[in-house]
């Protein structure tokens, strides 16, 4: 994959956050960064066709830049929409009393973060609102460096915390200072810092 189609697929995964179940993402971005990019682009097209998640006609052109086939019948098949929807989740700096202790993980990911380019790890709580396709769980957002390998990133942290805690929390890996896509930016407007250089 060269250079402008992975930071392509970077800056797309980036905006289907908190549109896509979280797992659904979470192998898309796996399959990228591990070089199966047909797999990462079937989960994709086929996920959003399926459970009907539209995309603007740029993110149209974004996904048509990055396939073999521009015109292909998959991408046919995920529905058209004029704008992008609405956050579909509130966060929130303190979890209910009844949340998982993040304690470990928080540890976990501090750890590696620096070793991946991270300048900053944060932590939040997120709750879904109606047409939420997760549950309400703990979000990290690692910010880090211009030049860092955001998929790499996302890739390797996410790895070690399902070795290590067998936990599947949603890592978002951003640009320090970059413009971001709406779920990200309410994301780090509330997140409190838990790491940093």
């Amino acid at each position: 994959m060269d250079v402008k189609t992975y930071a392509t697929v970077t800056d797309l995964c980036a905006r289907l956050a908190g549109r896509l179940e979280d797992d659904t993402l979470r192998s898309v971005r796996e399959d990228y960064f591990g070089g199966e990019p047909a797999q990462a682009e079937a989960t994709l097209l086929l996920s959003m066709a399926y459970e009907n998640i539209g995309i603007t006609a740029e993110e149209r052109a974004l996904i048509a830049s990055t396939l073999d086939d521009p015109d292909s019948d998959d991408l046919a098949a995920v529905p058209g929409i004029d704008e992008v929807p609405p956050l579909a989740y509130r966060f929130t700096a303190q979890a209910p009393a009844d949340a998982p202790d993040p304690g470990k993980a928080d540890i976990v990911l501090s750890a590696d973060a620096a070793r991946h380019g991270g300048r900053r790890l944060r932590r939040v709580w997120r709750e879904p609102l109606e047409g939420a396709p997760d549950t309400a769980k703990w979000v990290y957002v690692l910010q880090v460096a211009e030049g860092a390998n955001l998929l790499g990133a996302f890739a390797g942290l996410s790895g070690r915390l399902w070795v290590v805690l067998k936990e599947t929390w949603p890592l978002e890996v951003l640009v320090e200072g970059k413009p971001l896509p709406p779920y990200q930016a309410a994301a780090v407007t509330v997140a409190p810092q838990i790491w940093s250089v």
